[in-house]
């Protein structure tokens, strides 16, 4: 199978690691990188063996040779690339969170054609645990399904000696804070686990930003939330539940469970060494009973080269990747949901119709 040739735009922290994975693997050729900052973009193309280093997106698109991109910059400015990188011809992997609200979403689903589209919030999807819950739940081995749910608090340290990238928690640069952070990722997990069968409706849900004594622990001027709840009602009556915060004044925490009529899984979305997942059964005669569906080892790098790699198999085998623009797109709309429904006070329709995800 012929490699992808791949371009890669954004040289900071994430695109290093689409490089890396590129040149990696006999699926894909990478040919281009381009960053705003020059001397950046010609480390990287010379760091990675890249043919051409680019000083903006726009300029790697003009390149002949470039059949596929990764955009791997902050949300912002990620969308209007995209529209210009269907148009020139090219497949496209963004970067999560997939975009700045569902809207910009649906422009990209409408430009695309018959490119292939995907997002990388895919990316803990990639881990063997993943495929073990989502064969098991696809199963039938819990019944109904009636929560599923995570929990992840992680407490505060101690004063870093520089703040994190002004970004990760300005709205009008990411689109939002630690929701679109890791929310993206909870939410592809939660939903890939159950095979996409859950069909989110409403949700009504509160965020916060960092508590007054850690404001020094982030950038000046950063207005966005660091802790999130919400509680988003699917058809049939299932419950997602999720909770995650950071900056947090509270002892640490990750709970992950699924929980039917007939048993529950307890799991973990992020690699652990070792991890495991565990069943509990229910009969009438003896109750509730325990045991470990499954346990090893992951390698963390999956989740690395996952998106990119599966990209690429997408492209060549002409099918849809792990997490298309359409899957994105529900991501999305429970994304912005939880913002309207934190700022109103009230309940939200997902997708901006009661009882209907567009």
């Amino acid at each position: 199978m012929e490699p992808v040739r791949l371009g890669v735009v954004g040289c900071g922290v994430i695109g290093p690691t689409h490089m890396a994975a590129a040149v990696a693997s006999p699926l894909l050729e990478l040919v281009a990188v381009a960053d705003l900052i020059e001397e950046r973009a010609r480390a990287a193309a010379e760091k990675f063996k890249a043919r051409n280093a680019y000083r903006s997106g726009a300029e790697l698109l003009e390149d002949p040779e470039v059949e596929a991109v990764v955009l791997a910059f902050p949300t912002g400015k990620r969308t209007e690339l995209a529209l210009q990188a269907f148009a020139k011809g090219k497949h496209v992997l963004v970067e999560k969170p997939v975009a700045m609200n569902a809207d910009e979403v649906r422009r990209m689903i409408a430009a695309r054609g018959k490119l292939v589209a995907a997002c990388c919030s895919s990316r803990f999807r990639f881990l063997e645990g993943a495929r073990v819950a989502a064969d098991f739940i696809a199963s039938g081995a819990l019944g109904g399904l009636r929560v599923v749910r995570c929990r992840n608090l992680a407490a505060a340290g101690p004063k870093p000696e520089k703040p994190r990238p002004d970004w990760r928690l300005t709205r009008a640069l990411n689109g939002g804070g630690y929701l679109v952070n890791w929310g993206c990722y909870d939410l592809d997990y939660l939903l890939g686990i159950t095979g996409w069968s859950l069909k989110p409706r409403t949700v009504f849900a509160q965020t916060w930003t960092v508590p007054p004594q850690f404001e020094s622990h982030i950038a000046p001027g950063s207005d966005a939330e660091t802790y999130y709840i919400a509680l988003i009602r699917c058809e049939g009556g299932t419950v997602l539940s999720l909770e995650r915060g950071e900056y947090m004044p509270a002892h640490s925490e990750d709970a992950w469970q699924v929980v039917g009529t007939k048993g529950s899984l307890t799991l973990k979305m992020t690699w652990g060494s070792p991890k495991a997942i565990v069943h509990d059964d229910t009969t009438s005669e003896q109750g509730l009973a325990t045991r470990t569906l499954w346990e090893g080892e992951e390698d963390n790098s999956r989740t690395s080269a996952g998106p990119v790699t599966d990209f690429a198999a997408a492209i060549r085998e002409g099918r849809p990747p792990m997490t298309s623009l359409e899957r994105a797109l529900v991501v999305q709309q429970i994304t912005d949901a939880i913002y309207a429904s934190a700022a109103e006070g009230r309940e939200v329709a997902i997708g901006g119709r009661r009882g209907k995800v567009k």
